[in-house]
């Protein structure tokens, strides 16, 4: 039997999107840092569900039994499992000193004719390691800035060199939340993902560099950074262990404990603070913990009363085959997040869509998830109210705008992404396109 399409049933979702975007609006014509930050997202998506129960049909305990069962999907909660697990590895490494270490044993391996190129491939691999770009920016960007200044390159052209690199990084890495909701949502093992983006970021990367190349400047790099090697070694083996295909909940207690073990060696906290900094890690996690039960709820509401089905419906009135899919996935969660201003918010409401339309145009899912996370990079790379640019930016003291034209790498990236679903590369074979689980 066809599902019944219900535009009204959308309203709910419109309702979070208009709240969060037009209050972000608001505080940045006033004028307020992190404009699009001041309302926590998890607080308008419970207006949404508010909607929901009040538009939607059925007696409330139905609209509860629906609302919890999106709640508790599985795939929600081992998303949320692994926000936790993520959260808990960066703050254990950042307190035994891997991040520090991992910045400067980078910076003083860079060869003084290619600081600018360098400072990209630095954030890049610290940004894979540690899952965030904006820990990467927040690392990197003061040094970066160090770094122009001394070599009398321009400010901006340093500071988006780091952005460009920490949004590859975040891209890949196998801890990343964009990585976990696309890859839960679509159903695919991270690996196969990773392989998948690859490819595409990769010449998007080469291209940035080359241009780097012709753009940068001679000079020398700060003195005096010390690193100790051992301390890197968690974040390699986060990499490698999930190269290899271990289970991703594996990794990250792997990695959790090997920071712990090398933390206890040096002196780096105690047995106490080792938990006690497991939980900060945890509560790092807390809104977009939140947010995807709710979202995961919202979402079981929108499809029972049919606006998933009117919205596919509208979708694909417009795609033609394979390629008309792809596209289609990039343009839902590219206008997601330019919504939001999160692209990993923008992946878990579109994620499910997504699914639908890659399942009924034939659509690789490790496809899907792939496009899905490098639509979403490309447009929080380069919107000037994100959290990436605003936080460059004000570590920098100058405006995302000047910021924005330097932004090599994002815009490589979405023309490499729109030639690679024009001419179907890379291929895949018929016979590997399964829905396959992370676990």
């Amino acid at each position: 039997m066809e599902q019944k399409k219900n535009p009204l049933a959308l309203l709910p979702l419109i309702v979070f999107l208009v709240l969060f975007l037009g209050v972000g609006i608001y505080y940045n014509v006033k004028g307020v840092e992190m404009a699009f930050y001041q309302l926590p997202a998890p607080i308008a998506a419970i207006a949404g569900i508010i909607i929901a129960f009040i538009i939607g049909k059925g007696s409330f305990n139905d609209k509860m039994s629906t609302f919890i069962k999106g709640v508790g999907d599985q795939d929600i909660i081992t998303m949320c499992m692994i926000y936790l697990l993520a959260g808990g590895f960066s703050a254990v490494a950042n307190a035994m000193g891997a991040v520090d270490s991992t910045v400067n044993f980078g910076l003083s391996m860079i060869p003084v004719q290619l600081i600018l190129p360098g400072m990209f491939v630095i954030a890049a691999f610290i940004a894979t390691a540690m899952g965030t770009s904006m820990g990467t920016i927040a690392a990197v960007v003061p040094i970066a800035i160090g770094v122009a200044t001394k070599t009398k390159l321009p400010l901006a052209v340093a500071v988006a060199a780091v952005v460009g690199g920490a949004m590859f990084g975040d891209n890949l890495s196998m801890i990343s939340d964009t990585t976990i909701a696309a890859t839960r949502t679509q159903g695919v093992k991270m690996r196969d993902k990773f392989i998948m983006n690859f490819k595409i970021a990769l010449p998007a990367a080469v291209f940035t560099i080359i241009i780097m190349l012709f753009t940068g400047t001679k000079g020398t790099v700060p003195t005096e950074l010390e690193y100790n090697f051992v301390k890197i070694i968690p974040y390699l083996s986060i990499l490698i262990f999930a190269l290899l295909g271990l289970n991703v909940f594996i990794v990250l207690i792997l990695g959790i404990m090997l920071a712990g073990i090398i933390g206890f060696m040096d002196g780096s906290f105690t047995i106490m603070e080792f938990a006690g900094k497991i939980y900060e890690g945890f509560g790092s996690m807390q809104e977009i913990f939140i947010l995807s039960l709710l979202i995961g709820g919202l979402a079981a509401l929108i499809a029972k009363d049919g606006g998933i089905a009117y919205l596919l419906d509208r979708v694909n009135r417009f795609i033609k085959g394979k390629k008309g899919a792809e596209l289609g996935i990039g343009i839902l969660v590219s206008i997601a997040d330019i919504c939001t201003a999160n692209n990993t918010v923008a992946i878990v409401i579109s994620g499910p869509m997504a699914k639908d339309i890659a399942q009924q145009n034939d659509v690789d899912l490790r496809r899907s998830a792939s496009i899905l996370d490098i639509f979403s990079c490309v447009c929080q790379g380069i919107i000037p109210y994100g959290a990436q640019l605003l936080t460059a930016g004000a570590i920098a003291q100058i405006s995302p705008m000047e910021i924005m034209p330097f932004l090599h790498y994002p815009y490589f990236l979405a023309i490499v992404t729109l030639l690679s679903i024009w001419f179907e590369f890379p291929r895949i074979k018929k016979k590997d396109n399964i829905d396959v689980d992370i676990v």
